[in-house]
């Protein structure tokens, strides 16, 4: 019989979690080894929108993984997105409204 090590054990878990009804986020340790052998650690984001397509009982799930980098990034052009959105489009529908 194989001994399980503990990340096989036991799913990786969130250290810390946000929600925002369907939207959720979730911020991951990991670690990495380099070359040299030494180990690095680092944190990553999940962003997670949960649905369920009409006519289902399944929800489903988007996932977008993302590091340091990346959220102010991400941050800015959903910004502008939502700017576009609610300033410049004051005569379509809302889709809160549907």
């Amino acid at each position: 019989m194989t001994k399980m090590s503990s990340m096989e054990a036991a799913p990786k878990r969130p250290f810390k979690e946000w929600k925002a009804g369907n939207m959720k986020v979730a911020m991951w340790k990991n670690k990495k080894t380099m070359e040299d052998g030494s180990e690095v650690e680092f944190k990553t984001v999940s962003l997670t929108r949960s649905y369920r397509k009409p006519g289902e009982d399944l929800w489903r799930h988007d996932v977008i993984n993302l590091r340091r980098n990346d959220l102010q990034k991400a941050i800015l052009v959903l910004q502008k997105a939502q700017e576009d959105l609610l300033l410049f489009n004051e005569n379509a529908k809302d889709d809160d409204e549907e």
